[in-house]
């Protein structure tokens, strides 16, 4: 698993959009933060964990020495396993990195945030829609297979 933040200005500040691929580049989760620091990192690493279910074998970071902070603290209260590597890498990390390139184009074009709710919300739903592009989803089973755009996003929707 890849972890990394990008920038996003809300009200005129940066509030930070932690993202979090797989090895296939599916992404595994998000979280949109005003902070960037330990807790922030702890608390989404937490949720990326829960919400794939099985923990990561390794997990990549950037150079930001609050991630690295968080996940040796992860692993001494026993959220992850002692046996997670951690790593850092500018080479592997370059898969989220190029992941955070469709959303931050999405997000460019906009005329900007003005509350932090609005922008989790919107983002949360550029996400939605960067998963199903990404075949992150069993449309078959839905019954979508063949039909327009607003007809899947409506049946992703409630899912």
């Amino acid at each position: 698993m890849a972890v990394d933040e990008t920038y996003v200005k809300i009200r005129g500040e940066w509030c930070y959009l932690y993202r979090a691929v797989d090895r296939m580049g599916r992404t595994v989760d998000f979280r949109l933060s005003g902070r960037r620091d330990v807790a922030a990192a702890k608390a989404f690493i937490r949720k990326a964990i829960k919400n794939h279910q099985l923990p990561p074998q390794t997990i990549t970071l950037d150079g930001y020495a609050a991630s690295h902070r968080a996940v040796r603290e992860l692993k001494a209260d026993s959220v992850l396993p002692i046996e997670t590597k951690q790593r850092s890498s500018k080479y592997l990390n370059n898969l989220i990195e190029q992941d955070h390139r469709s959303v931050k184009q999405r997000i460019a074009v906009m005329l900007g945030f003005k509350q932090f709710r609005n922008a989790a919300v919107t983002i949360a739903g550029i996400e939605l829609m960067h998963r199903i592009r990404k075949g992150q989803f069993g449309l078959r089973r839905l019954g979508v297979r063949g039909r327009t755009a607003p007809a899947v996003w409506d049946a992703v929707l409630g899912a």
